[in-house]
């Protein structure tokens, strides 16, 4: 007995300590954001150390920020590629949480932590929208002697370019007693061009200290300011402005500061502002509208002057906001869940842009960042729901909206939901499959489906049915088209278009029934008590239906015509998350031990036809477990993929489950489905949409 105990208690020690160790080794994220606000303004590390590549946008073009310090006379790189001949200083760590990247330096007596702060904190639309991140310099000796330091940070002109021919036009001017550094193309084509594969190339970058003690800054080619920083620790005395606008010629145009002090005993921390003001943000139905932080007359000045007097204030909440979601992620799904979660929330919000429309009201739009461009796409939205479902209902209402203005105007003749707005950034009607034109290539059953099903999810949220009713006639005309054609989909495309058409779609049925599910519960919300009674109706025998149609044994099937086939059932997860109850629990939990069997090494293949999947319906699938341990069963291969895919991208969620790489899509929102874990307990889900 008691050496039984003796190797029990031995075992439950040595798994303590190996899932302590596993809990501290660190995330190897695909790509680290750094800057992310817009599709535009989107800045990533694709490498495992800061100093190791160049920064880039998330196309993958250079958008290069340089980094170096220098301690006691000699120069370390901390940040780019550049110069090659200095050493790195050896960067120790990296994470990533939902408002800051933190990165750990340590060599030559000191240790550093540069941070990227941005402060996205989703219910303050003001600071959320606002397009400035802080670059934070945390120095500390680590030796007990004092050291002379200084810091050198430049940002370049393909920030505010398209391609590096552009030319660029550079200024300063003083804004409360202090520089700011100004770069932008010479000739400002304000949303002149339309499509996918694109940065900016209107509007101004800027750079601005957070004091001028010990500050040294000018405008200026590349290898000119980083000769003056090796030399002295200092920047040029004067900009080099002579022939503005200046090409890539004599080197790559940056804005640069460099900032001198002494650190010891006592930590030293000094910041700089990097900002870009588009000045306008999207074309609307002919109409070009300011950003959202504009609505009220702003400017750059005003926005610099803000991020300067509320950066205390906003570092604090930033970083409360942190703790607190990571232990909540942690608690509903576990370590790996909540390193995965916390990687999409910068980039499910850079997806996307806020604007104010003519009357003030908010207007979100996401971007469908190489797949096709489509601004306005509503599976797009569908899949990233959950994270504005948790964090901020009005933004989702603010993405339905533009869609359904759309949906009630003469131009759009059919008689379900559209699939987009245009293309980015001009919203001015549908360019996807036959536009205005025609079904060809249309998703009348998905993006039908998607649209109800969020406006029952939306008032849940919201604790109302206001938006619903608003457009009731448009969702009652979709909810008809759905209780015709949605039971047994013909031939056609789903949100996994990709995949090809395809006919007789169990999956694409469930999300029909469950839409019709979500418009009966909106019917009675809205004391529509006989329309609710004939819409639960149909919804159930639909349900009852469905399951003998696609019913193959252990599982149920791709389409109802081909046995042996499978698909993941991720539309089933609205069934527990709405209360709609329209299919036995035991329907889930018989695809949830059939997948268990299915799963490759980086995860749960989308079905039978590819090795293929998409990582926001692994999270929606794995919400539909009813145990911790399945949940992390199907977790932990995801889990894996994001630690070890050998593209280094922001973070895709189409890629191949036997090596992990992307098969397509980058840097998408749809990774806000992560989210709809949290979802699945009411009591947290209400905490944080109310908080």
């Amino acid at each position: 007995m008691v050496v039984r105990y003796s190797n029990m208690r031995f075992a439950f020690i040595l798994a303590a300590a190996l899932s302590a160790a596993a809990q501290t080794a660190q995330f190897r994220p695909p790509a680290v954001p750094l800057i992310a606000h817009d599709p535009y303004f989107s800045v990533w590390s694709m490498a495992d150390r800061l100093y190791d590549d160049d920064t880039r946008h998330w196309t993958g073009k250079p958008n290069t920020l340089i980094g170096l310090i220098q301690i006691d006379g000699t120069t370390y790189r901390v940040m780019g590629r550049e110069p090659r001949n200095v050493n790195p200083l050896p960067q120790t760590s990296v994470e990533v949480l939902p408002t800051r990247t933190i990165y750990q330096f340590a060599g030559a007596g000191i240790r550093l932590q540069l941070t990227f702060l941005t402060p996205a904190l989703p219910k303050d639309l003001d600071v959320q929208s606002r397009p400035l991140t802080y670059i934070v310099w945390d120095v500390s000796a680590s030796d007990g002697r004092e050291h002379d330091v200084r810091t050198y940070l430049d940002a370049s002109s393909e920030l505010a370019v398209n391609t590096p021919d552009q030319l660029t036009a550079w200024s300063r001017f003083r804004l409360n007693g202090q520089d700011v550094l100004r770069i932008g193309s010479r000739q400002q084509p304000v949303l002149e061009k339309v499509g996918d594969d694109l940065r900016i190339d209107w509007g101004y970058l800027y750079l601005s200290p957070d004091k001028s003690d010990g500050v040294s800054d000018a405008a200026v080619a590349r290898p000119d300011a980083m000769e003056a920083f090796r030399s002295n620790g200092r920047l040029p005395q004067s900009d080099n402005l002579k022939d503005q606008p200046v090409a890539r010629r004599g080197g790559t145009p940056v804005l640069a500061i460099a900032t001198q002090f002494r650190v010891g005993s006592v930590p030293v921390s000094r910041y700089q502002m990097i900002a870009y003001d588009d000045l306008y943000s999207l074309e609307y139905f002919q109409r070009k509208v300011r950003p959202w932080w504009r609505r009220n007359g702003a400017g750059a000045a005003e926005m610099l002057t803000l991020g300067q007097v509320q950066y205390a204030d906003l570092a604090a909440r930033s970083k409360a906001f942190d703790d607190e979601l990571m232990s909540a992620l942690r608690r509903m799904g576990g370590e790996e869940y909540a390193r995965l979660a916390s990687l999409a929330y910068r980039q499910t919000l850079a997806a996307h842009k806020l604007v104010a429309d003519a009357d003030g009201t908010p207007l979100y739009f996401p971007k469908e960042n190489f797949s096709n461009g489509c601004i306005g796409t509503v599976d797009v939205f569908y899949p990233s729901a959950p994270f504005f479902l948790l964090f901020n209902p009005a933004l989702l209402e603010a993405q339905m909206r533009p869609l359904m203005d759309y949906s009630r105007m003469g131009r759009w003749k059919f008689p379900f939901a559209p699939h987009d707005l245009g293309t980015w950034p001009h919203a001015n009607g549908q360019m996807y499959g036959g536009g205005e034109l025609n079904e060809v290539n249309q998703m009348p059953v998905e993006e039908s489906g998607n649209m109800l099903i969020l406006a029952l999810a939306l008032s849940k949220a919201q604790g109302n049915t206001r938006f619903a009713e608003t457009y009731w006639p448009i969702f009652t005309k979709w909810a008809e088209y759905l209780k015709d054609k949605g039971l047994d989909p013909e031939n056609q495309l789903s949100t996994d278009d990709f995949a090809g058409h395809l006919a007789h779609n169990t999956n694409l049925s469930i999300k029909a029934i469950e839409a019709l599910g979500a418009y009966a519960k909106l019917c009675d919300l809205t004391g529509r008590k006989s329309e609710s009674a004939a819409y639960r109706k149909t919804a159930e025998e639909f349900a009852r239906k469905v399951l003998e149609l696609s019913a193959d044994g252990n599982h149920y099937r791709l389409a109802f015509d081909k046995p042996g086939t499978w698909s993941q059932k991720y539309n089933l997860v609205w069934d527990r998350l709405l209360g709609l109850n329209l299919f036995p629990p035991d329907v889930a939990r018989k695809e949830i031990a059939f997948y268990k069997t299915m799963q490759e090494r980086f995860g749960l293949p989308l079905d039978n036809r590819e090795k293929y999947t998409k990582l926001d319906w692994i999270l929606w699938t794995a919400t539909l477990t009813e145990s911790r341990a399945d949940f992390d069963a199907f977790v932990g291969p995801a889990y894996r993929f994001a630690n070890e895919s050998p593209t280094r991208v922001p973070l895709t969620d189409w890629y191949w489950t036997n090596d992990a790489k992307q098969r397509g899509f980058q840097a998408r929102s749809v990774v806000g489905g992560l989210f709809i874990k949290m979802l699945s307990d009411p009591t947290t889900w209400k905490y944080w949409a109310e908080r």
